[in-house]
């Protein structure tokens, strides 16, 4: 598993019109080829009247899969610089569509490849995009006189929160970096003067939204 990859949040669309041309671009994450072949088709039938509806896919933890369609614009006019502008993001396990409906006026070849480019561009922007970074979940256990100064200094810290259990006592369950679990671990045992149960969960990844690079 990878330590970090950037992907998409998730969906998004945006429209952009050149030369009278509409492009609507659509984002979206997927995980197997399957979901991007789905997610393609979807739009495809949803814009069935369009001009042409050209994708893109960046699928595997190294890229394994790559793919374009220029649907029916000429070769490498679209469906490459689509895909240029994923891996120039340095995205993952996403896919893009753009939606064209001819307005009348030809681009022609450097044209189309700077549209289809900036749709993309111009969805990512809607979509978001977001930092996987893989964590250790740990599971921290105490009596419920701690937990307010638990939770608070928690709060005040870096780490992040991902879930509260509460039963007799209270389980919190924390994402903490493999290479910060034992210092981590001597922090929750200083704050509680040793009253705390510290075990190790799954190991999982948790998303930071980042500004549009």
């Amino acid at each position: 598993m990878l330590q970090k990859y950037y992907t998409v949040k998730g969906y998004g669309e945006q429209e952009i019109v050149i030369e009278k041309s509409r492009f609507i671009c659509y984002i979206n994450r997927a995980e197997t080829e399957e979901e991007a072949v789905a997610f393609i088709q979807q739009i495809k039938k949803k814009h069935w009247d369009a001009t042409h509806n050209c994708s893109a896919y960046l699928i595997g933890e190294h890229d394994q899969i790559q793919k374009a369609n220029d649907d029916g614009e000429p070769s490498g006019t679209a469906g490459v610089p689509m895909l240029e502008v994923l891996k120039k993001k340095g995205l993952k396990d996403t896919v893009a569509v753009v939606t064209r409906y001819f307005g009348g006026i030809k681009l022609g070849a450097g044209g189309l490849v700077r549209a289809y480019g900036r749709a993309v561009t111009e969805g990512l922007n809607a979509a978001g995009i977001v930092e996987r970074r893989l964590m250790r979940v740990i599971h921290v256990t105490i009596d419920y006189t701690w937990l307010g100064k638990v939770e608070n200094e928690l709060r005040s810290s870096n780490y992040k929160v991902k879930n509260i259990h509460y039963s007799d006592r209270v389980t919190i369950e924390i994402f903490v970096e493999e290479t910060d679990k034992t210092s981590f671990a001597a922090w929750i045992e200083d704050l509680t003067n040793g009253r705390s149960t510290i075990s190790e969960g799954e190991q999982t990844y948790l998303e930071v939204e980042i500004d549009t690079p």
